[in-house]
């Protein structure tokens, strides 16, 4: 059975341990530290000492050139021993405990001040210490900035360790996303031959059959046709969605004109006669992710043609810019979007109307698909409606150097 001693000790080294520190890089702000301690002390060596199972450790040092030495010959070992307070040798040729240490006899070692790093957990994990090569005792000042040092060098553990937390869970996050969109990309993909062959195959049933079916049967078929086709919608839209990182990491940066790129979106939503969209009354060159911004453009003019209640359909498009940002704003003259539901038009798989102007109902995914490529872009989208007069959809891209 363990004595307690020796179960504090194991306790205290599981604590050091899970602080991920032994043997890491030398880090500025510890290294500031160790020259203020050296500075205000007045003392050629400062340490910030970490004691492991067999050896003590510096995290910074000012002074020395060694990384580690030995624990049985350490001035560290002893000061943990005391958490509570500054652990000093005024002489240590006079010390019983150290005047035969390989410091005092090789090295010329007579003063050690040292103020315990205490763990959140009560252990003390090592020093942030003083020495100096002729005897001399520390004022109350200088020891209570020692300890005040102590204090903030605990803070730094804490601060790294919970930094490195966050890190790992964001690595996790990462691959999570990643095996979530090589899921959703395998699925998609072998999920749209099938309806592709589905809908394919309707068209082959109504015009072989068409002799034999009575209308029920031809309402049927193009019922099922419908479905597919909305189907095969929803997981291209999923699709993009888990691609919209790819579309913002991979394109390169180009010049796009804007009245250019306007009309070809118009073209290819192939707007009718009872449409009017007003494109920017000035022209402009952007330098940026023509994938992206085509994207999201797409979406938001479609948007504007499909959810909205008006004989005659009005969209105003604008685009303005500043030093840093692209500003762009659709707007039309459609449903609207009531007070309570704007909040949420961004989330995933979240719907505000029931149907749109030809009876569908959407997936939820296009405007979470925008407001995510905007992000990736360095930008921000806003949304600003009166139900059953306008939807005005504003958003911003960071400019690309």
């Amino acid at each position: 059975m363990q004595s307690s001693t020796a179960l504090k000790e194991q306790e205290r080294l599981k604590a050091l341990k899970s602080l991920d520190i032994l043997d890491s890089q030398p880090e500025k702000e510890y290294d500031d530290l160790t020259e203020l301690a050296a500075y205000i002390c007045d003392t050629p060596i400062a340490l910030i000492s970490l004691i492991d199972k067999d050896r003590q450790w510096f995290k910074s040092k000012v002074g020395i050139d060694t990384c580690e030495t030995e624990r049985k010959i350490s001035f560290c070992s002893h000061a943990i021993e005391q958490p509570n307070e500054i652990y000093e040798i005024p002489d240590t040729t006079s010390n019983e405990l150290f005047q035969d240490n390989p410091f005092v006899v090789e090295k010329g070692v007579q003063f050690y001040a040292g103020a315990p790093l205490i763990h959140e957990n009560g252990h003390a994990l090592g020093t942030i210490c003083v020495i100096d090569f002729k005897s001399k005792t520390l004022s109350d000042q200088q020891k209570l900035a020692l300890k005040n040092l102590a204090n903030q060098v605990v803070k730094l553990f804490e601060l790294r360790s919970k930094n490195e937390n966050l890190r790992e869970t964001q690595r996790n996050l990462r691959e999570k996303n990643t095996q979530l969109r090589n899921f959703a990309g395998v699925v998609s993909h072998d999920m749209k031959m099938p309806l592709a062959n589905i809908i394919v195959t309707i068209d082959i049933l109504k015009s072989k059959y068409k002799t034999v079916l009575d209308e029920s049967g031809f309402e049927y078929l193009n019922n099922l046709k419908q479905s597919a086709f909305k189907m095969s919608d929803y997981i291209s839209n999923i699709l993009t969605h888990y691609e919209s990182d790819d579309i913002t990491e991979k394109q390169t940066k180009e010049e796009v004109d804007i009245h250019e790129l306007l009309e070809d979106i118009i073209e290819l939503l192939d707007v009718n006669d009872n449409c009017d969209i007003n494109l920017p009354e000035d022209n402009m060159l952007l330098k940026c992710n023509k994938t992206a911004v085509e994207q999201i453009l797409l979406n938001l003019i479609g948007n504007s043609l499909k959810y909205n209640d008006k004989e005659k359909i009005i969209v105003d498009i604008d685009v303005s810019e500043d030093e840093s940002y692209y500003y762009f704003s659709v707007k039309d003259n459609g449903i609207g979007i009531p007070k309570e539901k704007q909040k949420d038009i961004f989330k995933l798989f979240s719907t505000v109307a029931e149907k749109d102007r030809r009876g569908q109902k959407g997936n939820g995914i296009g405007l979470s698909t925008v407001r995510k490529l905007i992000n990736n872009l360095g930008g921000s989208i806003d949304v600003e409606s009166e139900e059953g007069i306008y939807t005005k959809i504003s958003f911003s891209i960071e400019k690309c150097s």
